[in-house]
């Protein structure tokens, strides 16, 4: 049998799926929408203000990305349907960013998965276009591969030059991967779900699973031992915020 590189692509990209339930591809019956809420201890982002993190740390954000991409959800009857494979780079720069449209199949939607970065295949495949341009920022080297999630900003715990802190967070190979499944329970939503509203809370990024303080750790730009443990951090950062 003879693969094309869309079918190569759609079987060897790592989405990490934690549902339960069996796995299938159906034809989209329609579209919702996705929004992205970027947020500091409950509250909105806004690039250049000040504001407190949980271990106590004040932290002025200047810039915050992340990936998500390989969507899925899962329906009423418990089947997990995997949505063609897509890429998006939320940018708080770009507001328009933080709102994308999917295909789905008909039916009630009870959980939306999605995975934070980019999948292995991805990471391999050369120069690409769109949000996984390199031109983005967010692209390290064919070895090292793309930049999941990054942060950047100042702080007066930082021991950096100008007090900076720039936490630039990827890895997908073994014993560095910081790729991240990501799984919203819409249970308690209606059947006819148009619009889901997600936060993505900063704050979760110094106390996630564990304590990252900047005062201690201002910097990660490779992968490794770091890296995934802020992963494991930002991995909590998402909640549901509302369905429309």
């Amino acid at each position: 049998m003879k693969f094309t590189p869309l079918i190569l692509l759609i079987l060897f990209a790592v989405t990490g799926s934690s549902f339960t339930g069996t796995l299938h591809t159906s034809p989209a019956a329609r579209k919702i929408t996705v929004v992205f809420h970027n947020q500091v201890s409950g509250k909105d982002l806004v690039l250049g203000d000040s504001v407190k993190t949980s271990v106590g740390e004040t932290i002025t954000v200047e810039r915050f990305r992340y990936y998500v991409s390989n969507f899925s959800v899962q329906l009423e009857d418990g089947k997990t349907q995997k949505l063609p494979p897509e890429y998006f780079l939320v940018d708080e720069e770009n507001p328009v960013t933080k709102t994308i449209t999917l295909a789905v199949p008909e039916g009630k939607i009870v959980r939306l998965g999605f995975l934070l970065g980019v999948d292995s295949i991805r990471n391999v495949s050369g120069v690409q276009t769109g949000a996984l341009d390199p031109m983005k920022g967010m692209f390290w080297t064919w070895n090292s591969g793309y930049v999941m999630a990054k942060i950047e900003g100042t702080s007066g715990s930082s021991s950096s030059a100008g007090n900076r802190f720039t936490y630039h967070v990827g890895g997908f190979r073994a014993g560095m991967n910081v790729l991240k499944t990501i799984d919203i329970d819409l249970r308690a939503a209606g059947s006819a779900i148009s619009e889901i509203h997600i936060n993505a809370d900063i704050d979760r990024w110094f106390k996630g699973n564990t304590e990252l303080k900047i005062a201690e750790t201002p910097v990660c730009h490779s992968p490794g031992a770091l890296a995934m443990r802020i992963a494991d951090n930002y991995s909590t950062m998402f909640s549901l915020n509302s369905v429309k």
